[in-house]
This record gives structure tokens, sequence and C-alpha cells, in this order.
């Protein structure tokens, strides 16, 4: 079955008992029982049929063993660090999601988790941070927010080496572009809130294991911590993944097109996107991902120019989040990176004057006029 295909009729699509085109939502906490036959289904926060159904998508799609749909991808990236021990460290990509900086420091540090943050692009330094110590390597690519590369097979060959968990945030490139178990990745997570969904409308998490076993690890966490995806959230979220493959190609169309046009404009100091990476960058994201997305990050003239560009566009509306169908702006150092101090922030090139923005479905002509009125002095 190929991918767009998956994406509609994939896992067990409708329901069984009266041919609904669309997965029933089941809003119950409980479930009758037998008292000698269970059932596969019991109390809601450890199993509902609508959550099965999400699940068992996005383990197909990622073609993994067995799906987790969380409450948001936090609470996804918090039951995988839950699989470690105290004393533990995680290799962290350096270009890392601000929310999952301050999990790390703020709430996984406490609980005896050692971060180390480190240049994932470059699969030495990466060797190099590998201490007695490491248990894990948790890797973002297409990294937010500067969008930085790192190759996948390099790093399931190093995890390999070491007896380290591989885990891949993979929210940017989707299952419809880049599958990192089949590379040799343990375990993938989503703010499935972004692509996923695609219509700002719900916050969901998701997580696949690559193996049964950390399947059923990741369950008892799952289980017993509870920040599981209600129902009707699960109908949506399965909604949204059945046009996942249509918007991704339409959202990267228009980006494809503004990434260039933008690198152009004479306020653009630097601009990241994958597809005009460096060659070797690019060239290791093609070998991985079959599309280069719609984030597009661009480092301004001035920190005032960047708020005036949040400030003055229409079309790119300033909210927290990404990869919904309408058009997006953040200030990455005011906004989604906020939680890291200031020095790391300059150290990594997230400065003032960077803008990301998540490219929509919107008339590509309307969102360069929005830009260009935007930019002009």
């Amino acid at each position: 079955m190929r991918k767009k295909t998956a994406l509609i009729h994939g896992a067990h699509q409708g329901d069984r008992h009266f041919g609904a085109m669309a997965t029933p939502i089941y809003q119950s906490s409980t479930f009758r029982q037998a008292p000698d036959h269970p059932g596969p289904y019991q109390y809601s926060r450890g199993a509902n049929p609508s959550r099965q159904a999400l699940e068992d998508q996005i383990a197909l799609l990622e073609e993994g063993e067995r799906g987790f749909a969380f409450a948001s991808g936090m609470a996804a990236i918090t039951a995988v660090m839950m699989l470690l021990r105290p004393g533990d460290q995680v290799l962290l990509t350096q270009d890392l999601y601000g929310g999952t900086y301050r999990l790390m420091e703020q709430v996984m540090a406490p609980f005896g988790l050692k971060a180390c943050y480190v240049d994932s692009s470059q699969p030495q330094e990466v060797a190099a941070a590998i201490t007695p110590d490491s248990r894990m390597l948790y890797v973002e690519t297409p990294a937010n927010p500067l969008l930085s590369i790192t190759d996948l097979s390099a790093m399931a060959s190093l995890a390999q080496q070491h007896g380290l968990l591989l885990v891949v945030d993979n929210t940017f490139a989707t299952p419809y572009w880049q599958n990192p178990l089949a590379l040799g990745a343990d375990l993938v997570v989503h703010s499935a809130t972004k692509y996923l969904g695609g219509h700002s409308d719900l916050l969901a998490g998701l997580a696949v294991s690559r193996s049964a076993e950390l399947g059923r690890r990741l369950f008892r966490i799952q289980a017993s911590t509870g920040a599981v995806l209600g129902p009707q959230d699960c109908f949506l979220l399965q909604r949204g993944i059945k046009t996942l493959g249509v918007r991704m190609e339409g959202i990267e169309d228009n980006a494809r097109q503004l990434a260039p046009w933008l690198a152009a404009q004479q306020a653009v100091r630097r601009l990241y996107y994958p597809g005009l990476a460096a060659p070797e960058a690019k060239a290791a994201h093609q070998r991985q991902c079959g599309g280069f997305g719609g984030i597009i990050s661009l480092e301004l003239d001035s920190a005032e120019r960047a708020l005036a560009l949040a400030r003055g566009c229409h079309y790119f509306a300033l909210a927290d989040s990404l990869g919904a169908v309408e058009s997006l702006i953040n200030l990455p150092a005011r906004m989604s990176h906020g939680a890291l101090p200031a020095a790391t922030r300059q150290r990594l090139g997230i400065s003032d004057s960077l803008v990301r923005l998540s490219v929509g479905l919107e008339d590509i002509d309307d969102l360069k006029a929005d830009l260009a009125q935007a930019l002009a002095p």
C-alpha cells in the first residue's frame, strides 16, 4: 500500500458494526466486562477503541510495531524520557525545540537525568560526547528552529555501536516524507498538534516503537501516568491524517517558491531551508526524506525588523505552533525558544532577529505580497 492510500485506508478505518466510514467516537470511560473474559477494552486510560484506531494508524504510517497517542507532544516526549533511570545521560540535538529543553532542564534534571546537547549534524561530535552513562540519543531533523539536518543512518550506527536508544522527533518531516524507524531509530515522536492534525484545532502527541518489547515498556508508562489522548481529539487527528499527503505537497510547493524569493530580499541576512542548505546537508536530507517541508527561518538585519515583520503580516499570523493550513510566523527568541537561557540562544544562533515561518496553503502570490509589504522600509 502506497503512502497516500495508507493515510486514508490504512489500519482499521471506519466502523465494523454499522459501516460508518469514520471511526466512531467512543466517548466512554469504562466498558462492560464478563468476569472470566475482561475483553480488549476495560478502562479508557489503558485503551479506548477511538485511540486504538489512531495508534494503529500511526504505527502503520511510521512502519513501526506499536503506536501511542498522548495528550500533547510534550506528554509523548516525557513518556519516552521515563524509559530512563536516574544517572542516565541523554544526548540531544542542540538545535532543539525550546519545550524539550525546558523539560530536560527543569523537570527531568531533578529526577537525575543528565542532558548533553551536541551538534548532531556532525557525527564525530556525537561520538565524542558518548560516555559510559549514555543511554539515549535524541535528535530532531530537520531541527527547530534552524532546520539543521542530522544523518539518521549515521546516528543509528552510533546508537547500535554504543547500545543507545535512538529517538527521532519527526514532527517537521512527518511520516509522509520521512520514516526514521526504517533507518534504524528505536522510537519516533511527533507533536501531532502540528502537521498531522493540520488545522490548529487540537493538541496531541504520538510515539511509535520499532520493537514489541519497547512498545510494552512504553505502554506501561502511558497507562500508569495517564496522559492519554481523548476520543474526540483522536477523531479529529484521524481526520487530519487523511489529508496529510495533499497538505504536505501543497505546503511544500509554496515553500519551495517562497524560500528563494525571500533569500533575495534586502532585509534577509541568512535563510534556513533544507532545499537551500549546504550541499552536504541537503544531500543527507534527500537520502532520508522525500520533501523539504514547509518551515523557513530567516535572519533579518535587525531585531526591530523582525518585530515589524511579525506585526505587519496579515496572512502570516503571529502565533505559537506550526504546520497548519494557515501560514504562521514565530519569533523563536521570544516564543518557541524563550525557555533557553539568553547565552545558549546566542551560542546557537537563535537571535532576536530570527523569524520562523510556517508556510500554509494560501495562494503563493498573496503570501509574497504579505511578506513584501511587511518587510518594506
